[in-house]
């Protein structure tokens, strides 16, 4: 296995890195590494020969390795490398974006939630329109806390409770259980407020 994490947003990758690797794993600083290492790092084994786990940090920097790491794709090990970002554009990136066997994610710090867009989402959803609810939010969900996003659907469903819409009572309840659900579920954030507006929709 091989998963490339980059992005700003160092805090979410270390917890994700955590949840996949564990508390045990071996970290490598690519700046420290020569192409004749590369293959103690993805095809050594360890001294009980069970399957290592591995952080490889800003490999992409050290140009000779990260050249050659299409060579490693079939490892055993858990590997995963931390990047600050990614040349697309990269001979390296392009061959290994071909390959199933590679992940790439990328964690971004949430930019200023546009409220209006928020709102447009809601609106989508109150009025029976969950695919285009879904589009517009799939369009905005790598840029945008959805926490705070879940907060903003909240205060429209209590404005529409003020103006004594029978509808909105229920869309209070569904957001209430997928708020807490996000909460406690360790379901992916927006696949919930997805949800969550295929079910306003569908009242």
């Amino acid at each position: 296995m091989i998963k490339i994490f980059y992005g700003n947003d160092r805090v979410k990758a270390r917890e994700m890195i955590d949840k996949l690797l564990g508390k045990d794993y071996e970290v490598i600083e690519a700046e420290n590494l020569t192409r004749g290492d590369m293959d103690s790092v993805f095809y050594g084994t360890s001294l009980f020969g069970e399957t290592r786990k591995i952080l490889v940090k800003s490999l992409s920097e050290n140009k000779e390795c990260w050249a050659v790491l299409p060579n490693y794709l079939n490892t055993t090990h858990d590997v995963i490398i931390l990047e600050n970002n990614i040349d697309k554009r990269s001979v390296t990136y392009k061959a290994l974006a071909k390959e199933k066997g590679v992940e790439f994610k990328e964690f971004k710090l949430a930019e200023q939630i546009d409220k209006n867009l928020v709102f447009d989402v809601f609106e989508m959803a109150y009025r029976k329109n969950g695919k285009k609810a879904i589009e517009l939010c799939e369009k905005i969900e790598t840029t945008n806390d959805p926490y705070m996003f879940m907060g903003l659907m909240v205060s429209q469903a209590f404005k529409k409770l003020e103006m004594r819409q029978k509808k909105a009572e229920q869309v209070i309840k569904i957001l209430g259980d997928t708020d807490m659900n996000m909460k406690t579920s360790g379901v992916e954030p927006w696949n919930l407020i997805k949800m969550s507006l295929l079910l306003i929709a569908n009242i």
